[in-house]
């Protein structure tokens, strides 16, 4: 896979809409909207600069895998039809995510973790 520049991955990945950005962010259907906001707000969970959430205490664990393996299917998905890393991909969302999720959420920047 011929990988490209981090401009050229934003650029083409801006145009896919905040529509899929609102699934990653909260794991696809309201179920799952409201069961990561609840995650997010309790601190259970965090955003980390990858695109996917890490588990902050051990009972969100499971919920944290969940919501990953959701997110890295998307990903993968993005990728290959842009023909980039998936790992692009994650850090390109991760930006969006940040600038969207709710004051208070948890994010993990420069191997820090601090309140937006």
């Amino acid at each position: 896979m011929r990988h490209k520049n981090k401009s050229t991955v934003i650029r083409r990945l801006s145009h896919l809409g905040r529509g899929v950005l609102l699934l990653l962010s909260v794991g696809i259907g309201t179920a799952w909207a409201e069961n990561l906001e609840a995650l997010r707000a309790s601190g259970a969970i965090g955003e980390s600069s990858t695109g996917y959430v890490v588990a902050r205490e051990g009972s969100a664990q499971g919920d944290a895998q969940t919501i990953n393996a959701k997110r890295q299917s998307i990903y993968q998905e993005k990728a290959n039809a842009q023909g980039v890393s998936v790992d692009q991909v994650g850090k390109v969302y991760a930006k969006e995510i940040f600038n969207t999720v709710p004051a208070g959420t948890w994010i993990h920047v420069n191997g820090q973790w601090m309140r937006k």
